[in-house]
């Protein structure tokens, strides 16, 4: 069964303690949404507060795939640029697809959504994103459509004597991908 997307919905308690249950679960499966394992809801929420922030602020816009239950399976979180010469492209932020959906193409469902939702915005032409290297989510990425357009050697330091590369994608809109 397909995910059910929904672009910028209402910020209720149960979506925010979706997204929160889903950013745990992800980070402590290994996935690489800006946290170690172990983490728990109380390190993650202050950053969710963040994202809810921005979007009150109408600089970012959250997309949120729910099951068959109706839970929160999947986000992505699109944020505008405000730099006057770069509101052409936005960055996409914090992807998530809940671990016990992976492997069933939700991610990639999740990444066309996300480019139809920014197909919507006026004057958008393109969506960047940075992933951690080490994990192959680059050629995940590559797989949907973006091109690899830089990576900062050893930029992202999950432990000490552990440095990844962090990889900056993109996806070309006007071009069709």
């Amino acid at each position: 069964m397909a995910l059910d997307f929904e672009l910028d919905p209402a910020v209720t308690p149960a979506l925010r303690d979706g997204v929160v249950a889903l950013w745990v679960d992800v980070s402590n499966a290994g996935g690489s949404v800006g946290f170690v394992p172990p983490v728990t809801a109380g390190e993650v929420r202050p950053e969710l507060v963040k994202h809810f922030v921005a979007m009150a602020e109408g600089r970012t816009r959250l997309l949120v795939g729910r099951d068959e239950e109706g839970g929160v399976a999947a986000t992505a979180f699109l944020t505008r640029n405000t730099h006057r010469l770069m509101r052409h492209w936005i960055w996409l932020y914090t992807v998530m697809v809940h671990p016990r959906h992976q492997g069933k193409g939700y991610g990639r469902d999740l990444l066309a959504a996300v480019e139809e939702a920014a197909g919507t915005l006026d004057g958008v032409d393109a969506i960047r994103l940075t992933c951690r290297g080490g994990e192959g989510l680059e050629h995940f990425y590559a797989s949907c459509g973006y091109k690899e357009v830089g990576r900062v050697p050893g930029a992202i330091r999950v432990a000490p004597g552990d440095e990844r590369d962090d990889i900056t994608m993109l996806l070309s809109l006007a071009l069709g991908g």
